[in-house]
Parts: structure tokens; C-alpha cells; sequence
């Protein structure tokens, strides 16, 4: 039981300190997005007064020009009414609204992608690693070495190879615009077309990573004497693998695939940027560029709930089946 309630308190602290990160960060940033709001105003032929400034800063959950303990102070009160505040690029569109527009998109693609990385990485990796010095094994570096490679440069290459010179599957989006989006089979299908090459560009782009890792551990876990002993019982090949190497080697990578699982929030900004897809890469790219605070916190807040979430779950269930982890802990 103390081993749970010091994990609870440890991630209770993080959560907290990443809280103030996220307030602290943008505020870094140069700029000031009631001025950016008042520059489109005029822009359009606005008449701007210092009421009005006032009823922006307002908006937007408080005057950047209070001091910073003012500010913190609204911004925890406005999360614990779960408040996000209203988005500067998509005025005026609450930023909670942006985003549940935006995370399912990335939460298919990304988790999905992650899922069939995993899973044949693993998989492949428990191959190679039976019978490691095979031609199969010699094959290991091609496969982390797309994992090198920058995200954007393998999404172009996907692009002009599979999209513009075979015309297989669409350029950039997410979804065939003439059609409604909806639980239909038309759009499903259509967003499905859409999604492959971002998808294929995640798994080419991370597979090798989890290959490499199952593949490093089955090696080890063969030296183990209770592999010895189950080959002296006269167990199978196929029996010792899925029952005694297999299990014990893939307990790295469950709890790193939790872990990543946890970053699936946060999606893939260059790939989304790449392909147009309607993700929360796009979203928090815009609020960068746009010094949209009150996005960019938003986003911040759902990827480090995703994070640490993940983590804990992890440190829990460790705790849970591993005895010896509560007992160093």
C-alpha cells in the first residue's frame, strides 16, 4: 500500500509542476495574443479602445498585463472549471472545442499506427532473436535505419512514390471534402484512404525501434538458466519460445509501448504538417505560430495527462505484478 500512495503523491507533484510549465512556457514567448486579436480587429476596420482591450483580455481568461501570480492564479481556477479559454487562431472557438474537433484524427491515426508498429515489431523481433546470426538477423539494420530517418523526409518520399507518380491513394487531408463526415461507410472508407501514408510513414518510421528492442532482449533472455532447464526437460522449440523466452523478453517492451501509447495524444506534427492531416499536430503548429496561448495550453494539458497517465498506469501494474519492484521502491 505505500508503495501506491508514494507513486500516487510522486505523480501528484509532477502533475502540478508540469501544470506550472504549461502556464509559464508560451508566456516565454514573445508576443502578446490580445495585441495579435487587436491587430486583426483593426485590420479589418475595427475600431479598437481600451474598452475593448479590456473585453479581450477578458475573453481569453485574463489580462497578460496582471502580474504573473494574478495570471496563474485565474489560469488554475479557470482549469479547475474546465475552462481552456477561447482560441486565438480559431477565434472564437473555445479551445476545448478545438481540440475534441481535432484528437480523435490523431488518436485513430497515431494509436492505430503505434498499435501495428508494436505488434510487428515485436512479433519480428522475437523472431530474429531465436535464432540471432541468421541471414533474417543480418536484416535488423535496414529496418532501424528508417527509424533515422526524419519523419518529413520519408512522409515526401511516400508522397511522390505512392500518391503522385501511381496515384494510389490521395495527396494531403484527412477526408474526401464533398462528403459529410459521419459514421457512414463512404466516410469511413474515404478517411481510411486518407490516412494510409501518414499511417505508413509512423509504422516504416518507429518499427525499428521496437524490432531492435524485442530482438536484444530475446538474446539475453536465452542465456537464462530457466531456458537451459526447459530445454533439458524436452519441452519444444516452439513451446520454450511462446512460453518461457517470448514472455519474459516482451515485459520491456509492454511497458514501453504503455508509455508510447501515451504520446499518441500528442500525435506527429511533422507528419500532420506533411500530409494536411486534420490533427492536433495541425493545431498546436497553428498555435505556435499564432502565439496562441490558450491552444498551445490546452494541448500541453492533454498531452501531459496522456504522459503521465500512461506512466502511472505502468508503475502501478509493475508494482502489481512484480513483487520485487514494491520491495525496492
Amino acid at each position: 500500500m505505500n508503495y501506491f500512495l508514494r507513486k500516487l503523491s510522486f505523480y501528484a507533484v509532477a502533475l502540478w509542476a508540469a501544470l506550472t510549465l504549461n502556464f509559464a512556457i508560451p508566456r516565454l514567448l514573445p508576443g502578446d495574443p490580445v495585441d495579435i486579436l487587436l491587430a486583426k480587429l483593426q485590420q479589418r476596420g475595427g475600431t479598437v479602445t481600451p474598452e475593448t482591450r479590456k473585453a479581450y483580455a477578458l475573453l481569453l481568461g485574463g489580462d497578460t498585463s496582471d502580474p504573473l501570480w494574478v495570471q496563474y492564479w485565474d489560469y488554475l481556477k479557470n482549469l479547475a472549471r474546465g475552462d481552456l479559454g477561447t482560441s486565438v487562431s480559431y477565434y472564437p472557438a473555445k479551445v476545448s472545442d478545438v481540440i475534441l474537433t481535432s484528437l480523435p484524427w490523431t488518436v485513430v491515426l497515431v494509436g492505430v499506427a503505434t498499435v501495428i508498429a508494436a505488434l510487428l515489431g515485436v512479433l519480428l523481433g522475437a523472431i530474429v532473436g531465436w535464432k540471432p546470426g541468421t541471414w533474417l538477423d543480418s536484416l535488423v539494420p535496414s529496418t532501424t535505419l528508417l527509424a533515422a530517418v526524419p519523419y518529413f523526409w520519408l512522409a515526401l518520399i511516400l508522397v511522390y512514390l505512392l500518391a503522385r507518380v501511381l496515384g494510389w491513394f490521395p495527396l494531403q487531408g484527412g477526408y474526401d471534402v464533398v462528403l459529410t463526415p459521419g459514421w457512414n461507410g463512404e466516410f469511413i472508407a474515404s478517411a481510411i484512404q486518407y490516412g494510409f501514408l501518414p499511417a505508413l510513414t509512423i509504422v516504416l518510421a518507429s518499427i525499428g525501434g521496437w524490432l531492435l528492442g524485442m530482438r536484444n532482449m530475446m538474446v539475453s533472455t536465452l542465456s537464462e538458466d530457466y531456458i537451459l532447464t526447459a530445454e533439458a526437460k524436452g519441452l519444444s522449440p516452439r513451446k520454450i519460445l511462446r512460453s518461457y523466452a517470448s514472455r519474459n523478453a516482451v515485459l520491456p517492451s509492454v511497458a514501453g509501448f504503455a508509455i508510447s501509447l501515451g504520446f499518441v495524444v500528442s500525435g506527429s506534427v511533422i507528419t500532420e504538417q506533411v500530409f494536411s492531416y486534420p490533427g492536433i499536430g495541425g493545431r498546436l503548429l497553428g498555435a505556435v505560430t499564432n502565439n496562441d496561448y490558450a491552444l498551445m495550453q490546452g494541448v500541453f494539458l492533454f498531452i501531459t495527462l496522456a504522459v503521465l497517465g500512461a506512466n502511472l498506469l505502468v508503475d502501478l501494474l509493475y508494482g502489481l505484478i512484480d513483487p520485487r519492484t514494491r520491495a525496492r521502491a
